[in-house]
């Protein structure tokens, strides 16, 4: 169904430099009172970058956090926390702090930047936080940012793995869409073709320059805010989250130490594609081209954990029909996993 009531971030700044911006961003917005949440472990430098520009700009930091844990109690505590004054929160570095900062602004009501400092996944500009609950990651309605600021350069620096995920999460958008469009056919599951359409089209320009530079982060950081975006548009996941995403999820829950969400996700997608017999070529095109094969192999991926995702994927979202809701796929993707020559070296 329609989300009737379409929120979209007002603010979109993706470019070289937009980080020592912040402070002319918010007085643009008429924001004076601002906290900001960033992760424990971010470089002191880039907090240093914000805190000056928004101090130049006359915009008070009322409360500087450090997030420590994507816990649901420690979004709370933050939550309770917050300056009764504080008219913005902008949360700042990787998905932890982002989805607890907006996480926090939705329960305040107020106003949130999202300022990615790497574009691992599509969480950054999307209508839910996915955070720690009794010991299982569970995804929580959240509202939309205000604004999403993405400096290209401070992306572009940190580590290239999480450049990898963030590739990887995206291309995941074409099995979703098919996943979306099969439940159509064979559980009548509303499709909202403008969603589903914004969700399949970011991919295709990503692969038009598929680059660890300035404009492939652009091009990247695009791509992965409008994914969030298409999932608003249509009040579900449905458009950026399918098959790939279930495997993704029970390797949460198997592994003893999962790994970064958008590597699971995009080797998933890969093999999945195959079980729905297209797009395969095109997501491999992607995936080579920008090395991510090669990068998984520097720390593979344990098989029998992947055996017993493909066993519990299908169960992990109740009404939720996908590929691999038609039959036994274990089967068949242990046979990838172990034949197919490009995932060599991505298992052991």
């Amino acid at each position: 169904m329609r989300n009737t009531s379409v929120v979209i971030p007002t603010l979109v700044r993706i470019k070289a430099g937009a980080l020592d911006r912040i402070g002319v961003y918010a007085r643009r917005g008429q924001f004076a009172r601002a906290v900001l949440l960033h992760n424990k472990e971010l470089d002191q430098t880039l907090v240093d970058r914000v805190n000056q520009s928004l101090a130049e700009n006359d915009i008070g930091v009322l409360s500087r956090v450090e997030v420590l844990s994507s816990s649901f109690e420690h979004a709370q505590e933050i939550f309770q926390s917050l300056p009764p004054k504080t008219d913005v929160i902008i949360g700042m570095g990787g998905g932890k702090a982002l989805d607890v900062a907006k996480y926090a602004a939705f329960l305040t009501r107020l106003p949130y930047i999202a300022v990615p400092t790497a574009l691992s996944n599509d969480g950054f500009c999307s209508p839910q936080s996915s955070l720690d609950f009794k010991g299982k990651r569970r995804s929580f309605a959240s509202a939309m940012p205000y604004g999403v600021v993405v400096d290209t350069e401070v992306c572009l620096n940190a580590p290239r793995i999480l450049w990898l995920a963030g590739i990887g999460d995206s291309v995941a958008k074409i099995t979703s869409v098919y996943d979306w469009k099969l439940a159509f056919r064979i559980k009548g599951t509303q499709v909202d073709d403008f969603a589903a359409l914004l969700s399949d089209a970011t991919v295709f320009q990503l692969m038009a320059k598929p680059d660890h530079d300035l404009e492939g982060m652009r091009l990247l950081a695009t791509a992965l805010m409008l994914n969030g975006i298409a999932m608003e548009i249509c009040g579900s996941s449905r458009p950026a989250s399918g098959s790939e995403h279930l495997i993704s999820h029970a390797l949460d829950l198997i592994c003893e130490k999962p790994r970064l969400h958008g590597l699971q996700v995009g080797v998933a997608t890969y093999m999945v594609s195959q079980l729905q017999g297209r797009g395969t070529d095109r997501i491999a095109a992607l995936l080579e081209a920008t090395g991510f094969f090669d990068g998984l192999r520097q720390d593979p991926f344990i098989r029998k954990e992947w055996e017993a995702a493909f066993k519990a994927a299908p169960a992990i979202k109740s009404d939720f029909y996908t590929i691999l809701s038609e039959n036994d796929k274990t089967e068949e993707l242990v046979r990838i996993m172990m034949t197919d020559p490009r995932l060599q070296g991505v298992f052991i």
